[in-house]
């Protein structure tokens, strides 16, 4: 194994540090090497459903557990490596990194999610981690509606060596999608990527915003925008349910990034999403860093997350 592929994979059990611990020690409690009987299967799936696996996915790790174990002796690794597999097994069809057509000039990704979920950031590790696979990309600044977003996609821009097409706060957000687009064609760009307003107080101007700016890029790309990427904060858990809804009533949405891991003890929810929603998560982002956003793997996050080493 390459040392930087250890490196990431230990930064990610560190990163999942918090939602290990909350699921690893709820099932050790559970047992003292004993037998399984119904009690304790119902006590599994309390647990699973706290670490926010959700009501389905704990249903189906530990009816299978009961299937294949019921009556024996099991300690609490033989579960976690078991629950593993199993978690391996929702997250296999899921775990599929954003496809770029090489055909296209640019490929254009529109990038949603409410304001705070780490979108911003997320749009510049992407155009880093693009970049670093040899590609031309360009970034427009499409929340104009906060100058703080636009400043900070500038910044990381920078930090990528990426350029960034921005205007006045205010502007028009679809009009600069627009001259976006207009310049990343005639500069030879392999991928754009366009940053949008998370303002969900308000989902009609929002709904309003993001269709103009699909029916206006359109002008230019019939076909555009060939991907949308709903950036989702791992901390708010559940709630991330209702905001994959609500997004993909507003937006072309047709693949996820999983944003500050890190940060939060409730990372089993991407385990429910991908049961749910069946939606390719592209990314998973661990931390504050350039490097800290990187494809999802669903073995090496399956394991990290039963605290099992990868």
């Amino acid at each position: 194994m390459s040392e930087e592929k250890r490196s990431w994979l230990s930064r990610l059990r560190g990163g999942l540090s918090k939602s290990t611990q909350r699921v690893t020690e709820s099932i050790t409690s559970i047992f003292t090497k004993k037998k399984l009987d119904q009690a304790t299967l119902g006590e599994l799936e309390d647990a699973l459903i706290q670490a926010d696996l959700g009501v389905a996915v704990a249903a189906r790790l530990v009816q299978k557990l009961g299937k294949e174990r019921f009556g024996k002796e099991v300690t609490d690794e033989d579960v976690r490596a078991a629950f593993a597999e199993d978690i391996a097994e929702i997250l296999r069809p899921v775990a599929r990194p954003l496809a770029i057509d090489a055909a296209l000039k640019p490929h254009v990704v529109l990038v949603v999610g409410v304001n705070g979920s780490g979108k911003t950031t997320t749009i510049a590790k992407l155009a880093h981690l693009l970049k670093g696979e040899g590609r031309k990309v360009m970034l427009a600044a499409g929340d104009t509606f906060r100058a703080a977003a636009v400043e900070q996609l500038k910044v990381w821009g920078e930090r990528a060596g990426v350029p960034v097409i921005a205007k006045e706060t205010g502007a028009d957000a679809a009009g600069l999608a627009f001259e976006a687009l207009q310049r990343a064609t005639a500069e030879g760009c392999d991928v754009l990527l366009i940053d949008t307003a998370g303002r969900l107080h308000n989902k009609t101007n929002l709904m309003e915003e993001l269709a103009k700016m699909v029916r206006v890029i359109r002008k230019l790309d019939p076909a555009a925008p060939h991907s949308c990427l709903l950036v989702l904060d791992a901390t708010t858990g559940q709630n991330a349910h209702a905001q994959v809804e609500t997004f993909m009533s507003l937006s072309p949405v047709d693949a996820l990034v999983v944003t500050k891991l890190d940060g939060s003890a409730k990372g089993g929810v991407l385990v429910a999403l991908a049961e749910k929603f069946k939606l390719p998560v592209v990314a998973i982002g661990i931390g504050e860093g350039i490097d800290d956003l990187r494809p999802f793997e669903a073995r090496s996050f399956a394991r990290g997350l039963m605290g099992l080493p990868a």
